[in-house]
């Protein structure tokens, strides 16, 4: 038997907060003599699913729900959290943040409901779809894998869902609500040939139910994975040293999002610890790349209607024709820098203060064509889909793996390449890219981002990219 999800803090849903409660608790969160307050409460119901060896292997639900309170006096911040909604645990919690102040008080301004977009409206939640409809999704990416080739000797399927329920309130006035939903599909498959093993890979997802796999069904994704699992059977080892590398759009904005699009969020130059701190109005990158944060992506994974701050985000330009024009901000930054609010204030969950996030990452499409990309290179590295890496936020250098890159030779993409590094410098990278593909794609969803402990879902964007020159790590011939 389904059940119907019901929203507890969105518009149709019976809240158990209202303005009263709020402004009581904020007035409490003042008490000691704050200079401002917010309180994040939240209600999220996830669940995950895992088929492997042709059987629902793994099948979960978790239901989480609690008030994050914060206070700020100058400079410094009192957070605490409950899980609890009586609101004996809830005055205690804003007590608790009030103590980062000593003296005096000060009262809420009276709140007010903001309006908000509504850029992932969904006719049926996943929720709502019978558990047998996503395991017999399951089963047909793990049947159509295993048909297309005798050497797919093994297959992963994976469903994660997610319902986010936000209500956030703040002394300066503003209360609003989001209802946030979250897809992910993922499928991993190994074929094995003459002793050699290879893995393939393909999934998405983004801010919608399961109407997803009316676009890309589980047979298409099973057909993507086997193709890269078979392609890299006959890989070769990778030259090393300094190339010219090509970037393929979409997925290639994860390397675009690490190694510059954290040293642009608002934190880390307040604290200037970023290569861009003090930078903007300066070339930070080649005069074709211009790189926005835009949140207004409809579905899309990254994207929101409203930040974790009650902040309705819209497109942030940070990098324009290679000129510095601005950081990611929250609240606490935009007042440091004396900016406005970008609405980039996110957070994991009600038990995490909000600091500056990304949203979706684009670097926009330039106006070359992308075969003409390809054929000037004469030897090169094609990049195609991206793995595991590491920056350092500091000064942008990073190390980032290939799981799927192939050999350019004459301006032709010819051999598979295995074990592929690319080494560099991200502001150094961005300097030298010549070539900008008039082909920008989204990444379908499947990337989450990771700061200071906080995980937060994020979409990635690119055209096909050329770079004079990167580090190769391979096989030195």
């Amino acid at each position: 038997m389904t059940h119907r999800y019901t929203a507890p803090f969105s518009k149709g849903g019976s809240s158990p907060i209202d303005a009263q409660i709020a402004e009581r608790l904020l007035s409490v969160a003042l008490s000691r003599g704050g200079d401002y307050a917010d309180l994040f409460f939240e209600y999220e119901v996830s669940g995950s699913y895992g088929y492997e060896e042709g059987i629902l292997k793994s099948a979960g639900r978790g239901v989480s729900l609690g008030l994050g309170v914060r206070v700020r006096k100058g400079e410094a911040t009192g957070y605490a959290y409950c899980e609890d909604l009586a609101i004996e645990a809830m005055e205690h919690a804003a007590k608790i943040a009030a103590q980062i102040a000593s003296e005096g008080g000060k009262k809420p301004v009276g709140l007010q409901s903001i309006s908000t977009p509504s850029r992932y409206p969904v006719k049926e939640l996943s929720f709502d779809v019978d558990g047998a409809a996503k395991r017999e999704l399951l089963r047909r990416a793990d049947l159509a894998a295993r048909a297309i080739d005798p050497r797919i000797t093994r297959v992963e399927a994976s469903l994660a869902e997610q319902i986010r329920e936000i209500l956030i309130a703040t002394s300066d006035g503003k209360i609003v609500t989001d209802s946030q939903p979250l897809i992910r599909f993922g499928l991993r498959v190994i074929a094995e040939d003459k002793g050699q093993r290879r893995a393939g890979s393909s999934g998405g997802g983004g801010r919608m139910g399961l109407s997803y796999f009316d676009g890309k069904s589980p047979e298409w994704h099973a057909g993507e994975a086997v193709r890269q699992a078979l392609t890299m059977l006959d890989a070769r080892e990778a030259p090393a040293g300094e190339m010219e590398v090509v970037l393929a759009p979409g997925d290639s904005g994860i390397l675009l999002h690490e190694a510059v699009g954290h040293g642009l969020e608002a934190d880390f130059n307040r604290k200037k610890t970023s290569n861009y701190t003090d930078q903007v109005g300066q070339r930070v990158a080649s005069d074709l790349c211009t790189v926005v944060d835009d949140a207004t992506i409809a579905h899309s994974r990254g994207s929101i209607d409203v930040d974790d701050e009650g902040n309705v985000p819209e497109k942030a330009v940070l990098i324009e024709k290679g000129i510095l024009r601005g950081y990611m901000q929250d609240r606490q930054s935009s007042e440091h820098f004396h900016v406005p609010f970008s609405g980039n204030g996110r957070r994991e969950s009600f038990k995490s203060h909000p600091m500056p996030r990304m949203t979706n990452t684009l670097l926009l499409a330039g106006e070359s064509d992308p075969a003409e990309i390809v054929k000037s290179v004469k030897k090169g590295i094609f990049a195609k889909k991206f793995g595991g890496g590491q920056v350092d936020i500091s000064n942008g250098d990073f190390v980032f793996s290939l799981t799927e890159s192939y050999l350019i030779e004459d301006g032709v993409i010819t051999a598979p390449l295995k074990d592929v590094n690319l080494i560099g410098n991200g502001p150094d990278v961005m300097r030298k890219v010549t070539m900008l593909g008039n082909d920008m794609e989204l990444s379908d969803g499947i990337w989450t981002c990771g700061k200071d402990g906080q995980s937060v879902p994020v979409g990635v964007a690119c055209p096909t990219i050329k770079i004079s020159a990167i580090t190769v790590g391979g096989t030195q011939r």
